[in-house]
């Protein structure tokens, strides 16, 4: 459940809250990993552990800006069945899209900025709150979120990060959170982009966009590249051939190409699996 800010909560010092116990822990090893990260494979998995205990979403959208361009490349991350490429376009549609919008809102404010349909539109010095249509929020399949960002128009790179559908309760404390994850958040995806791929996060760009492939399909895609049958990788990871060759011919769907060896070299170069031994 969500909680409403009270006067109280409006007059605290963000850098007066203290992590507990357990939230300690897990940031520790939320940063900890993050200095592990050297692929784009290993994003989402990053994202799905200790810091989606921190964290609590289903959806992600990352835009990322390097001086030599001056808009942001946007992809997206999701756990969700209910938000796939439509409800991407919609949200990032560049008149009114939601999220489009909620960006534009965190560039004029600077800090972290949540999306709800009930809670009254707020703001103090830390984070701010903006209600908005329920209608809306149901067509775009986010139920809730909140948007932040790191850098700016004289940064190297910035980024911009959404968090939808997300658990976590509206109030300073996550706020904070978000605050204390940014900067580890911004250099994780600085690092797993640095090869300067025409792509944020993942593969083969649609209208200019990214469709990521899930967890799944990129183990796939590294027993591909070390010559497995469908036979051999679905006893390896102990699901039918059946299921291996569907998530293969999404595989290659996604990445746009005509059969497995240029899906496994396509692979390698984009830094999307490592070389198996």
């Amino acid at each position: 459940m969500s909680t409403t800010i009270t006067g109280t909560d409006q007059a605290n010092d963000q850098w007066g809250l203290v992590l507990n116990e357990e939230q300690r822990v897990l940031f520790m090893e939320v940063i900890e990993e993050s200095l592990r990260l050297q692929h784009r494979s290993h994003f989402f998995n990053w994202l799905q552990r200790g810091f989606q205990c921190l964290m609590a979403h289903e959806v992600v959208i990352v835009g990322v800006r390097g001086t030599e361009r001056p808009t942001y490349d946007y992809e997206y991350l999701t756990s969700s069945r209910y938000f796939g490429d439509t409800q991407f376009d919609q949200v990032l549609h560049e008149a009114d899209g939601l999220v489009s919008q909620a960006f534009e809102q965190w560039s004029r404010l600077g800090i972290p900025v949540f999306y709800h349909t009930e809670i009254p539109s707020q703001q103090n010095s830390h984070f701010a709150i903006e209600q908005i249509d329920a209608d809306r929020m149901t067509a775009s399949e986010l139920k809730r979120f909140v948007v932040h960002g790191f850098g700016n128009e004289h940064s190297r790179i910035a980024t911009l990060v959404m968090f939808g559908r997300l658990s976590s309760p509206i109030n300073a404390q996550t706020a904070h959170l978000l605050e204390l994850l940014m900067p580890h958040l911004h250099c994780a995806i600085e690092k797993v982009t640095a090869n300067k791929c025409p792509s944020v996060l993942s593969t083969t760009a649609r209208n200019g966009r990214v469709k990521p492939l899930s967890k799944r399909e990129l183990e796939v895609l590294e027993w591909l590249q070390a010559g497995k049958t469908n036979w051999e990788i679905g006893s390896i990871m102990e699901i039918s051939p059946l299921t291996i060759k569907n998530h293969v011919q999404n595989i290659l769907r996604k990445m746009d190409v005509e059969n497995r060896g240029q899906a496994a070299s396509k692979a390698l170069k984009m830094g999307l699996i490592a070389r198996k031994q």
